[in-house]
């Protein structure tokens, strides 16, 4: 292999990934493997920095983990080494805090300030015997298939639903497919979906959890790092026996350059990007709409969708905003109030209550709390908390604006009101910090699709080339997961190098014969 030479486009977790197990398993030099990233940085979606603009923290996204799950990610980091501890890998750092830091949500829902019971799903027998037969359901038969299509009315006031949809992200017109891979994926938790206590995190935020001790891993190894540079086409030569890429053309502070592609070289294109054109407000300025496509992720599949219908079909995935956007809200504490009122409703200490949805929200609020800190150098007089609104374009029940129009200020403020914390409200606004972010493509992976929506991760007859990331094909897997990332890049550098490996297995709770008794007692419960 030393003579082979590694591309990927893109720098998000399924490229440094790709790049890790090409050093691993396909015994790469790390000199030959160059990464393209159109962003400053690498990481892609998992972003968290101090922002000095703004005087506090942002991320536009918080994950949660689980320990059944994400068995990609943790083969992943169970190789890498932590920043501080060369001899501690990053998954045994990740057992350690977990043993320590348990979830409980003692207050899962929260309607008019308080904690409801969570436990009863409040479903129709009909719409608990629909979930039921989904599971043996084959998706064909779900093609294009919307949740509201298939469930009664009834069922989206229902707390299964109201518990699904926030932890995972989705909405009534998303695929029904993408829910029972959820579903099947998530069972052996179902009993836990009140109290949350399957959920697992990393010691800080993700960037600097796995992102950061992975990049310098690779940088180590010599792995190269194309920033601010964008990739804006490929060259393929396409025949019906063989489909390669021929080169790279990209832009960058030189302007448009050209890489030409050796017969022994490999391409691996990560296509799409649920976190591009996001925009960023602050606590007096609401995020900009988005009217046109900038970030190259979606120009570029677009671009390379035309050349093969193999290569998938982006439209269905970005061509309604208002069905894959929310807004998330990133807020900076210096002052314990908030915390300490929190903390008289979740009767949990801050950190450790799960996440919590305000069920009587027109936005449909939804919050966490992480561990404190959350951020390597964050003071201990500074807390974070990170949230985000499936109905950001209805008005607020106290802001009578859409959430999507609100400033960092508003969003804070219709949070107050909901938790009944007016009395503090100006000390808790003075001394905080929100920031707004706008995301008109976060759950366009779980639109509607059909089969050859998304591309295999090596098209048939590709030579030399594999799409990697959140809109390639992985039967049985789930979207909007670090794990599908993961595997992604699995599954490409063993097809592509023709090693004699597969990607870590996918874990299917629903194989057993207990878990599945158990998964029907708790929807009749």
């Amino acid at each position: 292999m030393s003579e082979t030479k590694a591309y990927l486009i893109g720098g998000g977790l399924s490229s440094l990934s790709a790049a890790f197990y090409l050093i691993k398993d396909g015994e790469l030099e790390g000199r030959n493997i160059t990464i393209f990233e159109e962003l400053h940085t690498a990481g892609g979606s998992l972003d968290a920095i101090d922002h000095p603009e703004h005087n506090g923290y942002f991320m536009r996204g918080f994950r949660m983990l689980e320990q059944f799950v994400y068995s990609a990610v943790f083969d992943l980091i169970s190789n890498i080494p932590t920043l501080d501890d060369p001899q501690k890998t990053v998954l045994e750092e990740f057992n350690e805090f977990n043993e320590k830091v348990k979830t409980l949500a003692l207050a899962r829902l929260v309607r008019n300030g308080a904690p409801i019971d969570a436990r009863p799903f409040k479903m129709t027998i009909s719409d608990r015997i629909k979930i039921l037969r989904l599971l043996s359901t084959n998706e064909r038969k779900l093609e294009n298939v919307k949740i509201e299509d298939y469930f009664s009315p009834a069922f989206f006031d229902s707390n299964l639903w109201y518990e699904f949809c926030t932890t995972f992200s989705f909405q009534p017109w998303h695929s029904v497919i993408e829910m029972k891979r959820y579903i099947l994926r998530f069972i052996q938790d179902a009993h836990q979906m009140d109290t949350s206590e399957c959920i697992r995190s990393t010691p800080l935020n993700q960037f600097e959890s796995i992102v950061l001790p992975l990049k310098t891993w690779l940088i180590k190894n010599g792995v190269q790092f194309r920033r601010n540079c964008s990739v804006t086409d490929l060259g393929f030569d396409l025949t019906d026996q063989k489909k390669m890429v021929s080169h790279i053309s990209f832009t960058n502070g030189n302007g448009q350059e050209t890489i030409e592609i050796s017969k022994n070289d490999i391409v691996f294109i990560s296509t799409g990007s649920m976190t591009s054109d996001s925009t960023i407000g602050s606590m007096d300025k609401a995020p900009e709409k988005v009217t046109e496509r900038k970030d190259n992720a979606w120009i570029l599949w677009e671009k390379l969708s035309k050349t093969s219908l193999e290569f998938g079909r982006p439209a269905v995935f970005n061509s309604n905003i208002d069905k894959s956007k929310w807004v998330s809200f990133t807020v900076t504490l210096k002052d314990p109030l908030f915390l300490q009122l929190l903390e008289k409703i979740t009767q949990r200490k801050a950190g450790s209550e799960g996440p919590i949805t305000i069920t009587d929200s027109n936005w449909f609020i939804s919050f966490g709390v992480p561990n404190q800190p959350h951020f390597k150098c964050q003071p201990e007089n500074i807390s974070v908390f990170w949230g985000y609104a499936l109905h950001p374009d209805k008005l607020g029940n106290f802001v009578k604006k859409k959430m999507s129009e609100c400033t960092g200020h508003e969003i804070l403020t219709e949070l107050i009101h909901h938790l009944k914390f007016e009395e503090h409200i100006d000390r808790i606004i003075s001394s905080s910090v929100c920031i707004p972010c706008l995301m008109p493509y976060i759950t366009s992976q779980f639109m509607p699709r059909k089969l050859g929506d998304r591309p295999q991760v090596v098209p048939k007859n590709s030579e030399n080339f594999a799409f990697i990331g959140q809109y390639c094909e992985i039967p049985d897997d789930i979207v909007f997961t670090l794990d599908y990332s993961v595997r992604s890049a699995q599954t490409a550098v063993y097809t592509l190098l023709k090693l004699n490996k597969k990607p870590t297995p996918i874990y299917k709770g629903h194989h057993n014969p207990l878990i599945i008794l158990r998964t029907i007692k708790t929807v009749f419960r």
